[in-house]
């Protein structure tokens, strides 16, 4: 039966359970309010998802400062205030089994123009021209600051886990804080934070024993890496497999494997050059760097991108190269792919590229984001997603849906 090894749990070096090898990764969502706070749309949304049979649903961006935004529409934990909502999220969730992390993450530079009051950065390096109009150049973040931010992440895990989630994600990925520290593209310090591979990855492990430390060695804490940047100078891949070691050493429980930034878009496929057929057979995007990674390490590992079948996943698992398939853009569109996929069925969507015809806009790879999430708000209004939408179409109204949720967020922060 194709859905044998997908069927399987896992055991995690914590000893919690994944009941069964099918995960859905961390999407950009935008379902908070305009002040960051969880809403009843994440409840259904997260309900739908928990109903299709997923061994682990890991959240999109939870920010852990409320002054340190990647989008308008962020959910923020950083107190207790909205633990009602909270538990409603992850009852919802949990109720038919479905293990759900809360993915914990700072944007660091990588927040459109307007958002933050200023944005922190390892560094004070701007984006590449292109890109400029659209993000400003951060501040160089302090010490304190960066003490301040290892405090944050460790808080956020801790109030998740009163909460009900069932474990966290670091977000170490796509460019974002973590991820900035970990590239001497974006990490040009010569203090304790950066200048070597080494201290560059300081900044992590630290985010890693302060959560630890405030969850305790029973709940689940995972990690989300770049393979590599794809960016020149940024982090590569024998930088990344000697974070693995460390995580490893360290006691991390799961790791998926990703890659790319903003300003390189590997996660959505809009960087992957044209593949042997043999390899595109494969289907994962990051299948050949798990594979380097498993010979590094045995801790369980994540692969998402790329799959489309059950054949594929279960040919994957066969490999031994990763534990868990990860899937995300395919559950935007079909949320109840997951039934199917474990039963040994295919789901009747298939992920297309989304383009505008706009080069500006196409060459950001910013719709493999900004389309997705406009399905996902379908889903949390209890509708049903739109397959076929105009790419064109869902730029422009959440290009003024953005617009109109920076003022708005600016607006209550100011009163706050």
């Amino acid at each position: 039966m194709e859905s044998s090894l997908l069927n399987q749990p896992l055991h995690l070096p914590n000893g919690s359970v994944l009941r069964n090898r099918l995960a859905k990764a961390a999407m950009s969502e935008t379902l908070g309010t305009y002040d960051n706070r969880p809403t009843n749309g994440l409840v259904q949304l997260y309900g739908r998802w928990g109903a299709s049979g997923l061994g682990l649903i890991v959240t999109g961006n939870v920010m852990i400062d409320r002054r340190a935004l990647g989008e308008p529409g962020n959910v923020v934990i950083e107190d207790e205030s909205d633990m009602a909502v909270l538990r409603q999220w992850t009852q919802a969730a949990t109720a038919h089994g479905s293990a759900l992390w809360a993915q914990l993450n700072h944007p660091g530079k990588q927040s459109t123009r307007g958002l933050n009051a200023f944005n922190l950065a390892p560094s004070a390096v701007p984006f590449r021209e292109d890109m400029a109009a659209f993000f400003d150049t951060p501040r160089e973040a302090s010490s304190d600051d960066i003490l301040d931010i290892i405090e944050r992440f460790g808080r956020s895990a801790a109030i998740c886990k009163k909460a009900g989630f069932s474990g966290v994600q670091i977000h170490a990925a796509h460019g974002y804080l973590i991820n900035q520290f970990l590239s001497p593209h974006h990490n040009r310090r010569d203090d304790e934070w950066g200048s070597t591979a080494e201290k560059r990855r300081r900044f992590l492990m630290a985010v890693y024993a302060e959560i630890r430390r405030q969850v305790g060695a029973d709940f689940p804490v995972g990690i989300k890496l770049n393979s590599a940047d794809f960016q020149r100078g940024g982090f590569t891949e024998e930088e990344s497999l000697a974070t693995i070691r460390a995580l490893a050493k360290a006691g991390i429980d799961l790791i998926e494997i990703s890659g790319g930034t903003y300003e390189a878009p590997a996660m959505s496929g809009a960087m992957q050059e044209p593949k042997r057929a043999s390899t595109a057979a494969r289907e994962a995007y990051f299948l050949g760097f798990a594979e380097k990674a498993r010979a590094t390490t045995k801790l369980p590992l994540m692969v998402t991108g790329g799959f489309r079948t059950a054949t594929g996943m279960n040919a994957a698992l066969r490999t031994g190269a990763l534990d868990v398939v990860g899937l995300a853009r395919l559950l935007a569109i079909d949320p109840d792919a997951p039934a199917a996929l474990l039963q040994g069925r295919d789901s009747a969507q298939r992920v297309r590229p989304i383009s505008t015809g706009l080069k500006a806009v196409d060459r950001m790879g910013i719709m493999e984001v900004l389309w997705y999430e406009r399905q996902l708000k379908r889903i949390a209004k209890g509708k049903e997603p739109r397959p076929a939408e105009s790419g064109l179409a869902a730029f422009l109204k959440s290009a003024l849906g953005s617009s109109w949720g920076t003022f708005r967020t600016r607006r209550l922060r100011a009163r706050a």
